[in-house]
């Protein structure tokens, strides 16, 4: 109710700058909010300028963050001054976070990337040729972003994630004349919803057509997937997770990776628990519940039996691992050690799912050559 009423006040406001006043060019009607998956931000579309709204830039944000983004040289209403109006399609940014770069590659503006915070961390081959010819620069931290940097780069953009809005170098940046535009993807919580982000990016480069267009191709590929066990009856026991020091820590039951267990048709063990966030618990605990799993999907950062075994020896007396159906994604990685899974699967909700099903219920893809997971060995 909340968001429909906060869509009914943005579609009124959206009218009123339509109608012709004075000194105003026309704009043309409205359409409504084109983003159906994702809670956290929205999109109205006009002849001249597309009104991008971030209704969740971080968890808990307690005011909508609203960008005009502007086409050609027309005259914008003047009820609109007082958000920040970036011309589009932009030619050059900054992302600071690696589930921005699928987005930028499918497409085609990886050449306007300029610049990144970590650039070991970027596994996508097509960037890391641009890292390796000079054109895409070190940024510093997405905490503490080199300021002289970035000024002196002058971006059209520098796409943000922000944990609140306490980050001082991102507020020294947009008083400086830099255009900060906050991306909350991170924070949805449905595989569908992080990927239609990508219609973010779209408006960014002007290129909503294609965003949408590779936004339905992936919606109807998740789809199909989901038809593919939607009869299934028997769901294996799953367990996620690992120790960290003395704390087990584990997916929470409306989290993003227990979606996907539910959609793969597991029996994920902590399914009812509230929240979507990580549960923290003792060995003991888990133990308890999940010793008799069939599987043991996403073990923390481990790549092998051998190093699960080596960080806590009580790890082998778990079935699944006894029966060595322990599976991950923290072995596929760039050249430069970033997690492939990390940067693509949030875009990439249908070769996730895929992959589960894969391993969950092998029957059903069985000639499927996975994207992210493998059985450690």
């Amino acid at each position: 109710m909340k968001k429909l009423f906060a869509g009914i006040c943005v579609l009124f406001l959206l009218l009123t700058i339509g109608c012709k006043r004075q000194g105003e060019t026309k704009t043309a009607a409205v359409v409504g909010n084109s983003i159906e998956y994702a809670d956290g931000f929205e999109l109205y579309e006009y002849e001249n300028f597309t009104l991008l709204k971030v209704t969740r830039p971080w968890p808990g944000a307690t005011k909508d963050l609203v960008y005009v983004l502007r086409r050609g040289t027309a005259a914008l209403p003047d009820s609109l001054s007082k958000y920040p109006a970036i011309s589009v399609p932009i030619q050059s940014v900054l992302v600071t976070s690696t589930t921005h770069l699928p987005a930028l590659e499918i497409l085609d503006e990886v050449a306007a990337l300029k610049g990144f915070p970590g650039l070991d961390y970027i596994s996508s081959e097509v960037v890391r040729k641009r890292i390796d010819a000079g054109g895409i620069r070190e940024i510093g931290q997405n905490e503490s972003l080199n300021t002289e940097i970035v000024l002196e780069m002058q971006p059209d953009a520098l796409v943000a994630f922000g944990m609140d809005e306490n980050n001082a170098v991102l507020n020294t940046l947009e008083q400086s004349g830099i255009s900060v535009v906050y991306n909350g993807d991170w924070a949805e919580q449905t595989p569908l919803g992080k990927a239609e982000w990508i219609k973010f990016f779209g408006a960014l480069f002007d290129k909503s057509d294609r965003a949408t267009t590779t936004f339905k191709t992936i919606e109807k590929d998740y789809l199909d997937a989901l038809a593919a066990v939607g009869n299934i009856d028997q769901k294996p026991d799953v367990l996620s997770g690992a120790m960290y020091q003395d704390v087990w820590y584990l997916p929470q039951g409306q989290s993003w990776a227990a979606v996907f267990f539910k959609d793969a048709q597991a029996n994920y063990l902590w399914k009812a628990s509230e929240g979507t966030g990580s549960l923290a618990l003792s060995f003991e605990a888990v133990f308890d519940r999940a010793q008799s799993a069939a599987l043991w999907i996403n073990p923390a950062q481990y790549e092998s039996l051998d190093q699960l075994k080596k960080a806590n020896p009580h790890y082998a007396n778990f079935e699944a691992f006894k029966n060595k159906q322990v599976y991950s994604f923290a072995g596929k990685k760039g050249r430069t050690g970033g997690v492939l899974f990390y940067e693509l699967g949030p875009t990439r909700p249908d070769l996730v799912l895929k992959d589960l099903i894969s391993i969950i219920h092998p029957h059903v893809f069985p000639d499927y050559q996975r994207s992210f997971y493998e059985r450690l060995k």
